[in-house]
């Protein structure tokens, strides 16, 4: 089981998680989605496409961008389409 915390909240726990490039990809059953709002920052991946973004809210604490995920993927990388991974600071390592 994998889980991913921010400032001692879990955000995301499954043992279903795909791992591209060190990064930990959920499945969006596995989020907490009272702490997920749409940003409206986007990124492009050379070979997965445009990806879209959450801040992660926690209590009065939000982390801008935190999450990413593609809605739709080049077909190299349709095992992460809307799948959710972390970054800036959210700690993903196994549950204990």
């Amino acid at each position: 089981m994998i889980r991913a915390t921010w400032n001692g909240t879990v955000l995301a726990e499954s043992d279903d998680t795909i791992v591209v490039e060190g990064n930990h990809y959920f499945p969006p059953t596995a989020i907490r989605c009272e702490h997920f709002e749409p940003s409206e920052h986007h990124t492009t991946c050379g070979w997965k496409g445009e990806a879209s973004y959450y801040d992660i809210v926690v209590g009065d604490r939000r982390n801008a961008n935190a999450a990413w995920f593609y809605p739709e993927t080049k077909s190299a990388a349709d095992n992460v389409r809307g799948r959710i991974a972390f970054w800036r600071g959210v700690e993903v390592s196994p549950a204990t």
